[in-house]
């Protein structure tokens, strides 16, 4: 019995429509809205890179400012070209993180979730403490936009919303690829055994800490170049854009939205944005956001643990035993 193809084949075509119509329907600040949602997409995906290992970080919002901070800083004092800077931020994000995994992998568990939110606070600090080259508790202004592209015809502004979204679109889908490749290949299904039985792993001659320390990098790396799109679309960074609070956010997008799959906490991250900017923010409520996330946690925690993927998956399961079941009727 074969699977439906040309119903899979039918989402994704689907899909591709709705994120390239998409823009276009929405108001300039939606936009916006739209263009720091997907950045956020790529944060918590590669978040989720890292759970793989059994780690949980409260440090991987500032590996992001990383990221930012760093392309900044290659831009404005150094001279560096904006996609070169984006590509040396992101790297330099795991670079710090490949240095803070000595200390972090010494510990384990709570351990090391309260570990590595010290180690972003130590970073945070120095980020405010010094304004040379980090701009102080102001941070970096005046940071230089992605560079337009000139066809000769056609000419593509990066300051308007629609076309950075593209651009961002594209390189988070990129992204997302190579994420998923690494999970499925023998690196990912060796995070996976250290996840579960690290000990028994440990004994077939897996390097533990190593695998922990690949995937910390990898994460690291990923939410630095998030942190370079932002940072490149707003021109500006300060050390409480990366604060606790938005590690939360993204904590809480990755529980709601499950950590099984790959779109799990993509789905956490969408229908929790939608939540706060058109629930919240419309009622007035938006200051309220992290009473709401901290209740929608505790009742997705309590009520639905295995997180909203769960819901996704048994839709599916329910569209595929119709499709087989009018096919045997067929028949």
């Amino acid at each position: 019995m074969s699977k439906p193809q040309p119903l899979i084949l039918f989402s994704f075509l689907l899909l591709a429509v709705v994120l390239i119509v998409l823009p276009h329907g929405l108001s300039y600040s939606q936009r916006e809205i739209l263009v720091f949602l997907t950045i956020n997409i790529l944060v918590v995906s590669s978040y989720r890179l890292l759970t793989l290992t059994g780690e949980w970080s409260l440090g991987h919002i500032v590996m992001m400012g990383v990221g930012a901070y760093g392309s900044a800083i290659y831009t404005k004092e150094l001279g560096v070209p904006v996609p070169i800077s984006m590509i040396l931020g992101a790297l330099t994000a795991g670079i710090i993180a490949w240095g803070l995994s000595f200390p972090l992998f010494r510990m384990k568990g709570f351990y090391f979730l309260i570990g590595s939110f010290a180690a972003g606070e130590i970073i945070r600090l120095l980020w405010k403490r010094f304004r040379d080259p980090f701009g102080g508790p102001k941070g970096i202004k005046r940071i230089d936009p992605f560079p337009d592209i000139d066809f000769g015809f056609v000419r593509i502004d990066f300051f308007d919303p629609v076309n950075y979204y593209y651009f961002v679109l594209i390189i988070v889908i990129l992204c997302l690829v190579i994420l998923w490749r690494i999970e499925k290949s023998m690196i990912g299904l060796t995070f996976h055994a250290v996840h579960w039985q690290d000990k028994l792993a440990e004994s077939t001659g897996v390097n533990v800490r190593a695998y922990r320390t690949l995937a910390l990098v990898i994460s690291a790396t990923f939410a630095g170049l998030a942190g370079t799109l932002l940072a490149h679309y707003i021109g500006t960074v300060n050390p409480n854009v990366f604060d606790i609070e938005q590690m939360v956010f993204v904590l809480t997008w990755a529980i709601v939205g499950g950590t099984t799959t790959i779109y799990g906490p993509i789905i956490g991250c969408i229908i929790l944005t939608a939540l706060n900017e058109i629930v919240l923010r419309e009622m007035g409520l938006e200051q309220g956001r992290p009473l709401v996330y901290g209740l929608i946690l505790i009742a997705s925690v309590l009520f639905m643990p295995k997180g909203l993927e769960d819901v996704v998956k048994k839709v599916i399961d329910l569209i595929k035993q119709h499709v087989f079941r009018g096919r045997i009727k067929d028949v």
